[in-house]
């Protein structure tokens, strides 16, 4: 019987044992990963690193597509199982090329972490003209995903994780204007849209993936220190947000609540890896569990009941095909 998590179904902690402080060594603990094929996007920086690492240790072979191959031979050096393949997440054309690679070694892929992604950066567009975070964070991993649906498949219990963000609690999807041709740009409402993108996507993939026996998530790592991606963002947007004094000092009391990368990677490797989620899927994660519904922003845990919204889900499947001109009926 098809399980979904449409208006929150299934959208509540379970216990998992896990908290805020486990690190994804802690969440791995007695699984056995060998003979497993994972790919990790980002999975050369920041918490991807981390996950590889993890993801490796537990007997995984672990496929890093990577824009800067050099800097990714450098961060990944002495870690086994590891191989390094060549992507750009902002051309359609190199996700494409790296996908035909991977489908024509004719393996399985048993886990799919989508895990690249930018944040808080400036108005840019990419080849086909789309704003910049929602097609890095969210079509993307959109096609990603689509091409490598085959091989997801042929593991015969596969499972697709993709990083959102806290940050979705700043706007829902703008379906009228998505890639702002008529509203001024504000970085945070571009976040904001790719992310709730991203947990819209994780909810529909899981319902239409589940006769393939393929399960999809959201993840939200938390605040973490330590990791390049809000390194665009100007002094005032940190200052706007609280996290910084007027001398651009961190706040302690937001010093003291970030996460390291160890612990930002938990959630995802607890996703990627839990046997407590073998028949739960298409649900919102943060701090090694579930996460409740919230739609209060300061509280900085929880999930919005727009990123559970069965219509705006698949409306979205919709708008992205035609965005995109890709077809991906799983």
């Amino acid at each position: 019987m098809e399980q979904n998590n449409y208006q929150g179904a299934q959208q509540q902690p379970i216990g998992s044992g896990f908290n805020a402080r486990s690190t994804a060594n802690d969440v791995i603990q007695n699984i056995n990963l060998t003979g497993k094929v994972a790919i990790v996007t980002g999975g050369n920086t920041g918490i991807g690193l981390e996950t590889t690492k993890v993801l490796s240790l537990a007997g995984a072979t672990v496929i890093v597509p990577a824009r800067d191959i050099e800097k990714a031979k450098k961060n990944l050096e002495g870690i086994a199982n590891i191989e390094i393949a060549s992507m750009d997440l902002m051309s359609p054309t190199s996700i494409d090329a790296f996908t035909e690679n991977f489908i024509a070694s004719g393996r399985s892929l048993h886990v799919l972490i989508n895990n690249a992604g930018i944040m808080w950066v400036p108005l840019r567009r990419d080849e086909r003209g789309i704003e910049s975070q929602l097609a890095t964070n969210y079509f993307a991993l959109f096609q990603l995903t689509s091409r490598l649906w085959s091989s997801l498949q042929k593991a015969n219990g596969a499972r697709v994780v993709n990083v959102s963000s806290h940050g979705h609690h700043f706007a829902p999807f703008n379906f009228d204007d998505p890639n702002f041709l008529h509203r001024e740009y504000e970085t945070l409402q571009g976040y904001g849209q790719s992310k709730t993108a991203v947990n819209l996507f994780s909810m529909e993939l899981d319902v239409r993936g589940q006769s393939s026996y393929i399960r999809s998530y959201a993840v939200h790592p938390g605040s973490i220190g330590g990791t390049e991606l809000g390194r665009e963002a100007p002094l005032e947007l940190f200052q706007k947000m609280g996290f910084v004094d007027g001398q651009g000092n961190m706040l302690p009391e937001v010093a003291a609540s970030l996460k390291t990368v160890p612990q930002g990677a938990a959630t995802t490797v607890w996703c990627a890896t839990s046997p407590l989620l073998d028949h739960i899927g298409g649900v919102y994660c943060e701090d090694g569990d579930i996460a409740a519904i919230s739609s209060d922003i300061t509280d900085q845990k929880g999930i919005t009941p727009y990123s559970l919204d069965k219509i705006h889900a698949q409306k979205l499947w919709e708008l992205t095909e035609e965005m995109t001109g890709l077809r991906f009926n799983p």
